[in-house]
């Protein structure tokens, strides 16, 4: 991954730094690529890791038939339907930087697991289609990256196929989320007819040139001004006259404004053919921000050369079929990460052993020394930890729990065979502890038919799938009648109890949780009942 910090220390007010560690923060870029599904945002994502050279050919490759699974989707269910419905860590060198780069499920179902991610990068790439323009998941996505300050640098893709005009684009941008755009490259040519960049901050030409099935680098040809208008003619002509007719408007890229969230730099592309994609990395290690402090649950800043102390994210089983092992996605916070150092869980207070350290690229894994803030580094069968713990050295510190959503959707779920209880037992465990679903359980229903409680349908058929597939056990769900979820307390659920509509039921985390069948029972319950504790939960828009 990087090499072992120096022995020798720089000595400071707090603590004791690591030589060399500023430097290590400085070359990280941690971001996550949000869109809406079939965006095109697993395909950025691969040709991302082709430009850093860390795959020789793009998986994605044009036709049905000759299509292949990109390599941030590596479950069965995502090759199968072309969609991401996990997160992923990629980690990559570029330029003398360490690029962090965490997918993200695209559909809406997976809502959940996507905020989980933002929790733990410094940026986002958003991606837009060039046809469809802003769509409801990526204005979602985008409202939890301003509500926590990340400020967003925007593609839009599949700028080789039939869409919207560039500025037409921009400006839904700007009326609809309030975002100043400010383009760094704008295209030549219409969509559908993508035959370059124009710099704008340079002033020349980028022209690619197609490779076979866009599963190779397209090479880039650099022109002056002169050569791209003897070239291009009308089309190099109403490129500048566009990208000009921005820029006399205030739309140049200010750092301190994009870091403020207040504006956002653009680049046309396709992921596709891997045309724009460097310079969307290049816009990524000069603009977006390196690791910097974060708050710990009490609201003081944790600096990242505080003693070592890091967030889990994700949890995530199933991706290594040989072992059947978890895998916890731990992002670095502060300090140096040294593998096999004894570290403490913060939620138990109990040490914990980082033997089994390793960095991941998609499927595959690599065993990691040591790591810096803004790394993403895995932890192997880290069964006591979960989405939002904290470990840490030195001082406690514990940094604010990861909130789930309010479900919409439950089943409960059975068994086909009485005979496979027990791996139907350790599939539900497994099931809740990585956040795949939220688990519930009533004395009523018992262990043998826990109610699954989901943001999206699609969520029960990712547990269907694993549960076959890693367990060996058949399962079916059986739809509930509930369609809203609120927090209660045990003063109120026998009354809650004796409602119809209404059961209550306690989650893995003991949470209680009172599901009602639809709102008009929920506003009857809360007239006639008004000191009954009935809370609202985190809504997956939120």
């Amino acid at each position: 991954m990087t090499t072992p910090p120096e022995t020798d220390t720089v000595p400071t007010e707090k603590t004791t730094v690591p030589k060399g560690l500023t430097n290590e923060v400085g070359r990280r870029r941690t971001f996550a690529v949000i869109s809406h599904p079939d965006a095109g945002k697993s395909t950025l994502t691969e040709a991302l890791a082709l430009h850093a050279r860390m795959i020789s050919e793009a998986g994605a490759i044009h036709g049905k038939s000759g299509r292949k699974s990109t390599v941030s989707d590596w479950m069965e269910m995502e090759k199968a339907r072309g969609i991401s419905v996990s997160s992923t860590a990629l980690q990559f060198e570029y330029l003398d930087h360490t690029i962090n780069l965490v997918d993200t499920p695209g559909h809406a179902d997976f809502s959940e697991d996507t905020y989980r991610v933002l929790t733990a990068v410094d940026a986002a790439v958003m991606l837009i289609d060039a046809a469809k323009g802003l769509e409801p998941q990526t204005l979602k996505l985008f409202q939890v990256c301003r509500h926590r300050g990340i400020p967003v640098i925007t593609v839009i893709n599949k700028w080789d196929r039939p869409g919207r005009s560039p500025l037409e684009l921009l400006d839904e941008i700007e009326q609809r989320i309030g975002l100043t755009p400010t383009p760094l490259y704008w295209p030549v040519g219409i969509a559908g007819d993508f035959r370059g960049l124009l710099d704008v901050t340079n002033d020349e030409y980028i022209r690619f040139t197609r490779t076979a099935g866009g599963a190779t680098i397209a090479p880039e040809e650099h022109m002056s001004v002169e050569a791209a208008l003897e070239r291009e003619g009308d089309e190099w002509t109403t490129a500048v006259e566009e990208s000009d007719l921005l820029i006399e408007s205030g739309q140049r890229h200010d750092e301190e404004m994009f870091l403020a969230g207040q504006t956002s730099p653009v680049i046309f592309g396709s992921a596709m053919l891997n045309f724009g994609v460097h310079q969307i990395l290049d816009a990524l290690i000069s603009f977006a921000p390196p690791p910097g402090p974060r708050p710990d649950v009490e609201g003081h800043p944790r600096a990242v050369t505080d003693p070592f102390s890091a967030v889990i994210f994700k949890v995530q089983a199933g991706m290594d079929t040989a072992h059947r092992d978890r895998l916890a996605f731990m992002r670095v916070v502060s300090g140096v990460f040294e593998r096999g150092m004894v570290v403490t869980h913060a939620q138990t207070g109990k040490p914990f052993t980082t033997k089994y350290a390793q960095t991941v690229f998609g499927r595959e894994r690599s065993t990691v020394e040591n790591a810096y803030p803004g790394d993403v580094v895995g932890l192997v069968n880290a069964t006591a930890l979960a989405p939002g713990h904290t470990l840490y050295a030195d001082k406690k510190v514990e940094f604010p729990p990861i909130p789930s959503f309010a479900p919409e959707h439950f089943s409960v779920l059975r068994a086909e065979s009485a005979s496979k209880y027990k791996q139907f037992r350790r599939a539900v465990d497994q099931m809740d502890s990585e956040g795949v679903v939220q688990i519930l359980r009533n004395d009523v229903r018992g262990d043998a038919s826990p109610v699954l409680a989901a943001v999206g349908p699609m969520q029960f058929e990712v547990v269907a799938a694993r549960m076959k597939a890693e367990f060996g056990v058949e399962a079916r769900m059986e739809p509930l009648g509930y369609a809203l979820a609120r927090r209660t307390d045990a003063e109120s659920a026998p009354e809650l109890g004796r409602q119809r509509g209404v059961e209550v039921f306690t989650r893995s985390d003991g949470v209680m949780l009172a599901l009602v069948s639809d709102k008009w029972r929920l506003q009857y319950i809360e007239k006639e009942l008004p000191d009954l504790t009935l809370e609202p939960l985190v809504a997956a828009a939120d």
